[in-house]
């Protein structure tokens, strides 16, 4: 018999409308054995050391019908980006204690019968941690989003709302090593210096303090605006669509402030996208993947040297990933959302 153990789980209590709450999820416990079964092939066994919270996992806690991302299943381990050590493995291209991110359950221990979305873990002289954002999942979104879809040039001005975030603040950092003018929005006095002094934006506005958004676009782009980096939508993406230049970009890689609506806030100023002959793209990061060699060899050597930076907020322990989760969607978090599972 092979060693079983205990294995704490994250799950989804019941489909969620509006505002979720941390009861709509629970821990609970399971076992599981540490030995894979004889006739199981290309499956791996994980232990969890780190389980990453993006906003796109609010879509998928309700009963969503032709969504992007499909509907967690209630009562089994919610699933998302985490970082992972292989503590069993029937795949010829993982090990015992290979070190892998990817899509892994929220929960203590996993297993991985579709190890394709997994990434070997080839350099450790970062934190581990940051495979769950600046060098996972985060990160390529960043790097697909502004540099595929976004086209940027020398010179152009750019704006990324939700900046402080853990995509907005390396779109910031890819723009400046680009030699771009870059501002970011965010939700606090304390997030609008992380982006000035921390991340090297050129400037920053907390949007809660600002009675006019098209008023405060204009006072910080009076010449207009070349990319848009969306992640909010809403009455911020109305007073973008008003301060575009022509040929203006927008890549929209998310809508944070929509997600939780049951009835979405209306766009007034789409006629923009005609006069000023603009391009709105929406992406998914899946689809770049095969860019993850091109990205990693760019940005490792910028964190290597220090030209690029990353601020994460760790919450401790499976039993308080519901609260981290949920956390994002009022803004309570300072850069990277993460849960530590397990320091091993």
């Amino acid at each position: 018999m092979a060693d079983e153990v205990g294995n704490k789980q994250i799950i989804l209590k019941h489909y969620v409308k509006g505002f979720p709450k941390e009861d709509d999820l629970a821990l609970q416990n399971s076992v599981i054995k540490l030995k894979l079964p004889p006739d199981s092939s290309d499956s791996v066994l994980v232990k969890n050391l780190y389980l990453s919270c993006d906003p796109y996992m609010r879509n998928r806690m309700q009963d969503s019908q032709g969504g992007y991302a499909s509907s967690f299943t209630l009562g089994s381990p919610i699933v998302g980006y985490g970082v992972s050590k292989v503590v069993d493995s029937s795949h010829p291209n993982y090990k015992k204690d290979d070190l892998v991110w990817g899509i892994t359950g929220w929960e203590e221990y996993s297993l991985i019968t579709a190890p394709n979305s997994l990434f070997k873990i080839q350099d450790t002289d970062v934190p581990l941690s940051y495979y769950t954002g600046l060098l996972g999942m985060a990160g390529m979104t960043a790097y697909a989003g502004f540099f595929e879809v976004c086209s940027p040039k020398k010179g152009e001005t750019v704006f990324i709302s939700a900046a402080s975030g853990a995509v907005g603040q390396l779109v910031g950092q890819f723009a400046k090593l680009t030699g771009c003018y870059v501002v970011g929005s965010a939700g606090s006095n304390d997030k609008v210096d992380l982006l000035k002094n921390k991340f090297g934006f050129d400037d920053a506005f907390n949007y809660k303090e600002e009675r006019d958004l098209n008023v405060a676009l204009k006072r910080y782009f009076p010449e207009g605006i070349d990319i848009y980096f969306e992640n909010v939508g809403g009455k911020m993406l109305d007073a973008v669509l008003l301060n575009m230049r022509v040929h203006g970009r927008i890549g929209v890689c998310g809508m944070i402030s929509q997600y939780n609506l049951e009835k979405p806030e209306p766009v007034y100023n789409l006629t923009s996208l005609i006069g000023k002959q603009l391009r709105m793209q929406g992406f998914l990061v899946g689809n770049y993947y095969h860019l993850y060699p091109k990205f990693f060899d760019l940005v490792l050597p910028h964190i290597k040297e220090g030209k690029i930076t990353y601020v994460e907020d760790i919450a401790e322990g499976l039993e308080s990933a519901p609260g981290a989760l949920i956390g994002l969607f009022s803004g309570r978090n300072i850069g990277k959302q993460l849960v530590a599972v397990s320091h091993e």
